[in-house]
């Protein structure tokens, strides 16, 4: 190769011309900047990865901002910026791949007019396969199941002492969770996480309830709007009973903070007070007669506030085959996050679903682009059944 160079400077050796001669090449057409390879000491195929990233990714990186690489050392590796996940693919070709740093492309190169410039350049590694980065959902489920090692179930009794054990600090998650930061901050919201003593724990689901109860006895025996309730006064009124922060993180659970005359108020969210009271009478039930359960549910929730059944979309199923019809609990956060698992055990647990049903309990199962339809087409098969659509499994199942 350097012969080359020295010869194609010169520009008379015939060795030069006939290459170019077969190359079907006209001296003229060349760039007069020509790069001369060579390889380092000890390169090899090991020393570097390359990833192909998208304009996002690069703006991302061009901004200051990192990319991290998550996970534990028994699941796959996850490529995660401040906001999002992205899943990591080896995408292959068959060209060589050369990492040669200072490289510079032609519209970099120093225009010579006269003479061709040759330019000297060490390969410092190569490989012929590269990372490709594929936005993903986060991989959220384990969040919840680290905090509920050691959930926080209120002040402890005389003469105990609170385990602090298994409480996860934010750098502890980030370690461990699958997921960007943001991500991981938002689920912590969603599942009524608490910060203790700078770590993060789940909240006992009892005593979550016994909390919510405390806030809506009373709204009721003040009679309260629940679209108005002091925050001061509750603190006051409840802090016998519970700890202070622990009224206020309930309350921030389950309702919105706002200010009117200088004093913070919280105005209660019908559709959460009602979903987690609902909670609160399923737990125990392996299946509730609808209306029954319906009516004491009713009763259940302050005055003022209406329950519907659109309220508990993703957390219970309702059988209106069964006489009477029924209603038990199925969350969608307690399902498995891959696509093929999940189908599995929804017609594991239901043959026939209609569509609605199902939709609610695949829906968070798409990526960027995808629909349920899309999904159902792959995992499942349609008939109809006394008019309506249903779907039931590809495959047989085993129960």
């Amino acid at each position: 190769l350097a012969s080359l160079q020295r010869s194609f400077n010169n520009c008379k050796n015939k060795e030069v011309q006939a290459t170019l001669q077969i190359a079907k090449l006209n001296e003229e057409d060349l760039n007069p900047t020509i790069h001369c390879l060579s390889f380092g000491e000890n390169v090899s195929s090991a020393d570097y990865c390359l990833m192909e990233l998208d304009d996002t990714l690069c703006k991302h990186i061009e901004a200051g901002q990192s990319l991290v690489i998550r996970g534990d050392k028994d699941e796959r590796a996850v490529l995660c910026s401040c906001d999002k996940t992205y899943d990591l693919r080896i995408a292959n070709t068959s060209n060589l791949l050369l990492f040669v740093p200072g490289c510079k492309t032609p519209d970099q190169l120093p225009i010579t007019q006269d003479r061709a410039c040759v330019v000297h350049a060490e390969i410092w590694g190569f490989c012929n396969s590269y990372w490709e980065p594929r936005k993903q959902r986060p991989k959220l489920k384990k969040l919840k199941k680290l905090l509920m090692e050691n959930p926080y179930a209120g002040v402890p009794l005389a003469g105990q002492e609170e385990s602090k054990e298994n409480r996860y600090t934010m750098q502890d998650l980030l370690e461990r969770i699958q997921a960007s930061e943001e991500e991981i901050k938002n689920h912590l919201v969603t599942i009524h996480a608490c910060q203790i003593d700078g770590c993060w724990c789940g909240l006992d689901f009892d005593y979550e309830m016994k909390l919510l109860s405390h806030v809506t006895q009373l709204v009721d025996s003040e009679s309260w709007s629940f679209n108005k309730v002091p925050l001061q006064t509750s603190l006051e009124e409840l802090a016998p009973l519970e700890p202070r922060e622990m009224i206020e993180h309930c309350l921030n659970c389950y309702g919105r903070r706002y200010t009117d005359k200088g004093e913070v108020f919280y105005a209660l969210h019908e559709d959460k007070v009602c979903r987690g009271l609902a909670l609160m009478l399923l737990q125990n039930a392996v299946k509730f007669n609808l209306k029954e359960f319906q009516e004491v549910w009713q009763q259940s929730v302050p005055e003022g506030m209406s329950t519907r059944l659109e309220q508990l979309k993703g957390v219970v199923l309702v059988d209106r085959a069964s006489s009477p019809e029924t209603i038990s609990l199925l969350k969608v956060e307690d399902l498995p996050e891959d696509t093929l698992e999940r189908f599995n055990l929804l017609f594991t647990l239901r043959e026939k679903w209609t569509e609605e049903d199902i939709t609610t309990y695949i829906q968070d199962l798409c990526g960027e682009k995808q629909t349920t339809g899309a999904l159902l087409t792959k995992f499942a098969r349609s008939s109809l059944q006394n008019g309506i659509k249903v779907f039931n499994s590809r495959r047989p199942v085993a129960t």
